[in-house]
């Protein structure tokens, strides 16, 4: 007597428990070797990457003062699409997933905070762009009020 077998699961089993979608790409060799080095599985290297980027799950805070210089620091973020259609700031990558804020010179730190402000307003109290932008907010009101806070320029190359 033959038994049949019962499989539930079509295909290969999946790597990974949340949601997925298959993705095509084309990458430099040297970054496929770069991911090898962190996994011989493509997808799970590339999973690995992201997450140890994200700064939620580091422990790393989307808004810092990074010390540049004894005495001196930047205010840098994480991407943050609420920051996005605020006039005379522009964010540069320097580290993944890690950014710089820059200022035109005609945009004042007080006309900067207006701007936030607003956007946090509208953003809605429960959503994490209220959070990410409350938490610039503070950073830049409290150096503002300690008089800690100044422009200068930096030099950004157009390529």
């Amino acid at each position: 007597m033959k038994t049949k077998r019962k499989f539930s699961m079509v295909g290969r089993p999946p790597k990974f428990r949340e949601e997925r979608k298959p993705v095509t790409m084309t990458l430099p060799t040297r970054v496929l070797e770069i991911l090898r080095a962190v996994d011989p599985d493509r997808a799970r290297a590339i999973a690995k990457l992201a997450t140890a980027a994200d700064f939620r799950l580091t422990g790393r805070k989307s808004v810092e003062i990074v010390e540049v210089a004894p005495g001196r620091g930047l205010i840098v973020v994480a991407k943050n699409l609420s920051l996005e259609g605020i006039k005379g700031l522009h964010l540069v990558e320097i580290a993944p997933a890690r950014y710089l804020i820059t200022v035109q010179k005609n945009l004042s730190v007080e006309s900067l905070e207006v701007q936030l402000r607003d956007k946090s307003e509208d953003a809605g109290e429960k959503s994490e762009d209220h959070k990410f932008l409350s938490e610039l907010l503070t950073v830049i009101r409290q150096q503002r009020r300690g008089r800690a806070i100044s422009k200068e320029e930096v030099l950004v190359i157009n390529i």
